[in-house]
């Protein structure tokens, strides 16, 4: 049953018998009969065929819906037996927030597999409600999320602190001033992140404290893409110290003096509040919170 699932999942995210059966190194036919005998299993259709792609009917959507959870727990169920007879090893599957997995998360992980080299690191990044969404489907082991989240079945753990400032492009008029002001800042275009991103919350947090909201602002789905039109003189920020090192010692950017900044939050380990957790899961809260 769990290989039909797999190759539901597969079909249904592909749209395409050939494009599955080329990603599971299978014949069409074969594929085709899986799906067959799922259907059959099931007693309904489940995907509406026709010669350009196939899609989900009603039913499929519950069957793939559930099939994901079956096959998170299925893996899981499989890593923690295997836990009992080997040492920290096999897949694990890591959700982070843009800002840690861009740009601290690949040294933590280079730590990890110096100790642990039979460990296969899967990461995810996305934002912190995305990361949120993926632990609850039993997609990652893991997640690492920015700010503030209340889920009653999801444990969070702080574990390290972040710093934001308000970031210019090194000739921006404003770092002329000797004193600048949140009525100065509030004529600028603010750079943002997308809604339900960690720094995003922390973006409207500055507002808040600043006592305005700009009328004017770009959204990007990105912290590279924002530090690189601040760059180009689109706008101004709020970001994180840790996004912007390598811009500080170039003197790209610079941090703009406003009291009451930088303001902090924390980065946090999200977890299921299961019994059980795989030992390379074990190993790598251990790394980040010691």
């Amino acid at each position: 049953m769990d290989q039909a699932l797999r190759v539901f999942i597969t079909v249904v995210e592909q749209r395409n018998f050939t494009r599955a059966a080329e990603i599971l190194h299978m014949t069409q036919p074969a594929v085709s009969s899986y799906i067959q005998n799922l259907e059959r299993i099931m007693g309904t259709k489940l995907l509406e065929r026709t010669n350009k792609f196939v899609r989900l009917n009603k039913a499929g959507e519950i069957v793939y819906h559930h099939a994901k959870d079956i096959l998170g727990l299925y893996t899981r169920m499989e890593n923690l037996l295997d836990d009992l007879k080997h040492t920290a090893r096999g897949t694990l599957s890591i959700g982070s927030s843009y800002t840690y997995g861009e740009y601290i998360l690949p040294y933590k992980i280079a730590t990890l597999l110096e100790m642990y080299p039979q460990i296969n690191p899967n990461i995810m990044i996305k934002n912190s409600h995305e990361i949120i969404e993926l632990l609850l489907q039993n997609q990652i082991d893991v997640g690492i999320i920015e700010g503030e989240i209340n889920n009653e079945k999801i444990k969070i753990t702080p574990f390290a602190s972040d710093y934001l400032s308000i970031i210019a492009a090194s000739d921006h008029p404003l770092l002329d001033l000797y004193n600048i002001t949140p009525f100065d800042l509030s004529h600028e275009t603010w750079l943002v992140r997308e809604e339900g991103s960690g720094t995003r919350d922390m973006q409207e947090k500055g507002f808040k404290q600043l006592g305005f909201y700009p009328e004017r602002l770009m959204t990007f789905s990105s912290t590279q893409v924002i530090k690189e039109s601040i760059e180009a003189g689109l706008g101004i920020s709020l970001l994180s110290h840790s996004t912007i090192k390598k811009e500080l010692e170039l003197n790209k950017l610079q941090l703009m003096n406003i009291k009451g900044f930088p303001i902090t939050r924390n980065f946090s380990l999200a977890t299921t509040i299961a019994e059980f957790q795989t030992k390379a899961t074990e190993v790598f809260i251990e790394l980040l919170i010691k």
